[in-house]
């Protein structure tokens, strides 16, 4: 019985909101462009973060489906923005790497539309708690990915 409220809790969330996040490698003098249909009148939250590469920073323009810039920023490492679509179309988001001749960056993306509904008997600390557990782990498994490691030696001991 609690795997059918679970499974249909997470349908009911689905339906809700739409979510996207993903990682990618942003090649230097390059521009790479995203797509996310949205409907009007939904609420969007759009956030980024220079993770690695060069001095940790992108150019990021969002637009409306007529090509009306929303977002911009240059040369930053995160932020992030809410708005509420004022238009039914694809909206595109460019990150920009055209200023840097040599490194290329990796980029976070998370881009949701729609309310996120609360968790089911979850409180808002915990899910705090949950959010910093999150990224405490991330940043592990970023410093062991991009950290070079030396093999251990054996230590030999006189005798």
């Amino acid at each position: 019985m609690n795997t059918q409220i679970v499974v249909l809790a997470v349908a009911l969330m689905m339906h809700c909101i739409s979510a996207v996040e993903f990682t990618f490698d942003l090649a230097d003098n390059a521009v790479d462009c995203f797509y996310e249909e949205i409907k009007k009148n939904s609420s969007a939250y759009f956030e980024f973060q220079v993770w690695a590469g060069g001095q940790l920073d992108v150019d990021v323009t969002l637009k409306d489906p007529q090509g009306k810039v929303i977002y911009n920023l240059e040369k930053a490492t995160f932020d992030s923005h809410q708005f509420v679509a004022e238009t039914t179309g694809v909206y595109t988001a460019c990150f920009g790497n055209q200023f840097s001749a040599f490194s290329h960056k990796i980029v976070y993306v998370d881009f949701q539309v729609g309310e996120e509904p609360a968790l089911l008997g979850v409180d808002e600390h915990a899910t705090t708690a949950a959010i910093i557990l999150i990224g405490l782990v991330q940043i592990r498994v970023l410093r062991s990915f991009f950290t070079d490691r030396k093999p251990r030696t054996a230590r030999y001991w006189r005798l």
